[in-house]
């Protein structure tokens, strides 16, 4: 943290401009002995200056500089930021210079790390910056700028502050054990407390989870045996034919993936190669790889043929999907049917790819079963991710254990113990508590630059 870091902060291509930045005591003088113009260490904090990038005698570019003084700043450090022609070459070369000069290459998100390293920023607020980076909807973005905002900072920290005055009442009650009264009114006060806490974060965890669509999208996988339309349903409901669709089976071998945004959520669909027993060695790794994918998919789209009776691959299919959250489509409507279908098969839906019907009541039955307009609410003061929901759900686990050794009428500094674990695992939430490797590999996910 005491040396310079420099890095391309823009996507390195052609474009209009370019922006090479960087942080650190030595920022200012390092572009100043490259640059001609003003004298950059007088000029006041938070200025542009024109002038020319050279190395040596040659000029590499004409230039804006912006000078940004410390603390006011992203990293509260010195940082510099020059905007140069877009380029791959012109932007390299004043890198290159920068390098040469004394600043050392950046590593993922190491201006964020130094941000929250500094403290201007917390751990949660550090992740919603790359998610709003990588947002692809209004909504994601949404999520992220309230995370930014530190909405969800705020709600951790009133948590944390409960569970520091039952500490602090606790400490009382060992301090003055000759006084009984304090003992009963001290339990009086956890067990209330307690049950505050353990509702309200069950309830974030609760809508957390239900809310992950919005930032993550809904991976879904469209499963069937060869030839029942499944590449055809892929392509209506991405509009475009991006999987090849023919009469002959098993020309999906591999999984073929596109998105669609339904209503401001991702829906990630991964079209498979048909389910059935074959000899042909390239298509039995493409069966393989399609049941394997049953496991982690948010939703499952079993095709069926309204044509035939189900088959055994048919049933298989359905066996093996029972117990995840799927929908039935029978396709191939506009044909006599012969499909004997269980009774208690739920969600189904009717299609016919040729006539173009059902399509959008596929994408309605979507939306029905994950609840995506009761989702898009206008508080997004929800954990988004899923280290976060995860040190959640491990301080509701210690604050119950704390509720048990009231209930079992256990002497306050054991209870103090669950309290106290639960304080600490809420710290890591928003990197009150942390380890140098839970950092380091929460940053080398971020862009070189950011």
């Amino acid at each position: 943290m005491n040396d310079t870091i420099v890095a391309i902060s823009t996507a390195l291509g052609v474009g209009a401009i370019s922006i090479v930045r960087l942080s650190g005591k030595d920022a200012i003088s390092i572009v100043n002995n490259c640059f001609k113009g003003k004298d950059l260490t007088k000029v006041e904090s938070h200025t542009i200056n024109y002038g020319f990038i050279k190395d040596n005698d040659e000029i590499i570019d004409e230039v804006l500089v912006s000078i940004m003084r410390a603390p006011k700043t992203y990293t509260t450090e010195d940082i510099v930021e020059i905007n140069c022609h877009g380029g791959i070459i012109a932007t390299n070369r004043i890198l290159e210079t920068m390098l040469n000069n004394g600043a050392r290459l950046a590593e993922p998100g190491e201006f964020t790390k130094r941000a929250f390293l500094n403290g201007r920023i917390d751990l949660v607020e550090s992740e919603s910056v790359m998610d709003i980076i990588e947002s692809k909807t209004n909504d994601a973005r949404r999520l992220a700028i309230s995370t930014l905002q530190g909405n969800i900072t705020k709600l951790i920290q009133d948590y944390r502050k409960t569970l520091k005055d039952l500490l602090s009442q606790i400490e009382v009650n060992i301090d003055y054990p000759e006084y009984y009264d304090i003992e009963v009114v001290t339990k009086d006060n956890i067990k209330s407390s307690i049950e505050v806490l353990k509702k309200d974060l069950d309830k974030l965890i609760k809508e957390s989870n239900n809310v992950m669509p919005i930032k993550q999208g809904i991976k879904t996988i469209i499963l069937g045996k060869p030839n029942v339309g499944k590449s055809s349903i892929l392509n209506k409901l991405l509009n475009e034919d991006k999987a090849i669709v023919t009469n002959i089976a098993g020309t999906t071998r591999d999984i073929v993936e596109g998105e669609i945004n339904l209503d401001g959520i991702i829906i990630n669909i991964i079209d498979t190669a048909g389910i059935r027993s074959t000899n042909d060695v390239v298509e039995s790794i493409g069966v393989e790889k399609s049941l394997s994918l049953i496991k982690d998919a948010d939703l499952v789209i079993v095709v069926l043929n309204n044509n035939e009776k189900l088959s055994k691959d048919d049933k298989e299919i359905l066996e093996k999907t029972k117990n995840k959250e799927r929908i039935i489509v029978i396709n191939k409507v506009d044909l006599d049917s012969k499909i004997n279908l269980p009774k208690d098969i739920e969600n189904v839906v009717y299609t016919s790819t040729i006539k173009e019907e059902g399509i959008e009541e596929l994408k309605e039955k979507i939306k029905e079963l994950f609840n995506i307009e009761k989702i898009k609410s206008k508080d997004y003061t929800y954990l988004s991710n899923t280290r976060q929901i995860s040190l959640a759900k491990k301080a509701l686990k210690e604050i119950k254990q704390a509720e048990t050794a009231l209930n079992k009428n256990m002497p306050v500094d054991i209870i103090e113990i669950d309290l106290n674990e639960c304080f600490n695992t809420l710290g890591e939430i928003i990197g009150e508590t942390y380890s140098d490797e839970i950092i380091d590999n929460l940053f080398k996910n971020f862009c070189v630059g950011k």
